[in-house]
């Protein structure tokens, strides 16, 4: 049940093959079995989350389905405020700290039917990139306990890469989402600023802050980002602007017509690079060179406009970032 994507799980749910109950239980027990090993979660919420799945059971028995994050167990990275239940930012300043509000992406998922199954670590204040400082301790990466999860977001990407969550909010101010889920060989998204609520996270540098999804794969990511964007009034730095269906866009084509250029930064990004990285990275451009086959072919005879580019450092706009494969430690 655990290898399920949220997109495959919310239709199972939906047809009533599965019970919120049934996965909130196998993620409980995933994190009871994994998390003395790899420290992804701070705070437990067992009982509230069994009774939010038991909730989220009942509304879905009765034809009340809110969508597809309905009766989905997510974790929440611990500087974002949970009303009752304390939020540490992997401090001991805040050891005690607990909030009598839910941040407003808290009460989106909510009003979305997710579970909240627990708080996850990271690196204190998130100020880091390893998740290794810690009150709480280090995180580590479920594909080799030995080595770093990536931060300031590393819980929660080690928490959805070895299963104990179905997916996780973290922040990203410099790198904070997007690199520990590289790091855990999933999908982290930094949405548009603006475009998801700030309003009770705590703050590293506000006018860089950007709160979104980590997720075993892009259509989850687009599936949680629809739940959580959206303008909020009471957050000077949110953008009011409709929220988009994000998952559906996965299913139209890139016209390469319009034009598309990726530049790929050699330097300084690929210096030093271990060799299997390299490899990986030179792949996911080579599949990008071959999408250009598609407008190549088109009737209308015109050549496609994609171009993949090799880019000074001096003036490069843009670096490519393949997508994550969904696989997962056992």
């Amino acid at each position: 049940m655990i290898d399920l994507s949220i997109s495959e799980a919310a239709e199972l749910l939906r047809r009533k093959k599965i019970s919120p109950v049934d996965l909130a239980t196998a993620c409980l027990d995933r994190i009871e079995r994994l998390n003395p090993v790899l420290n992804a979660f701070i705070t437990v919420t067992h009982e509230s989350a069994m009774a939010q799945a038991r909730v989220a059971e009942d509304e879905i028995q009765r034809g009340q389905w809110r969508g597809p994050l309905h009766g989905i167990p997510v974790g929440l990275k611990d500087l974002i405020d949970t009303a009752g239940i304390r939020t540490t930012c992997g401090s001991a300043l805040f050891a005690d700290r607990v909030p009598t509000e839910d941040a407003e992406v808290v009460q989106r998922l909510k009003r979305a039917g997710a579970v909240l199954i627990g708080k996850q670590n990271l690196q204190e204040f998130a100020y880091g990139g390893t998740s290794a400082s810690s009150h709480y301790g280090a995180v580590h990466n479920p594909w080799n306990p030995k080595h770093i999860a990536g931060g300031s977001s590393g819980g929660s990407a080690a928490a959805v890469a070895a299963g104990m969550c179905f997916g996780a909010i973290g922040s990203d101010t410099g790198g904070s989402i997007r690199e520990p889920a590289a790091f855990c060989g999933i999908v982290g998204l930094k949405p548009t600023y603006g475009r998801v609520s700030t309003r009770g996270v705590f703050p590293l540098s506000w006018s860089l802050d950007h709160v979104g999804p980590i997720c075993r794969n892009v259509r989850d990511a687009a599936l949680m980002l629809e739940a959580i964007a959206g303008y909020d009034a009471l957050d000077v730095t949110c953008v009011d602007w409709p929220t988009e269906q994000y998952a559906k866009a996965l299913s139209s084509k890139t016209d390469f017509r319009i034009g598309v250029r990726i530049g790929v930064a050699r330097q300084p990004f690929f210096a030093d690079l271990d060799r299997d990285i390299e490899l990986a990275m030179n792949e996911a451009i080579e599949v990008i060179r071959r999408m250009s086959a598609v407008s190549e072919a088109r009737p209308s005879g015109r050549a496609s406009s994609l171009e993949v580019i090799e880019v000074r450092p001096s003036s490069f706009g843009a670096n490519c970032c393949p997508g994550a494969r969904s696989l997962r430690p056992s």
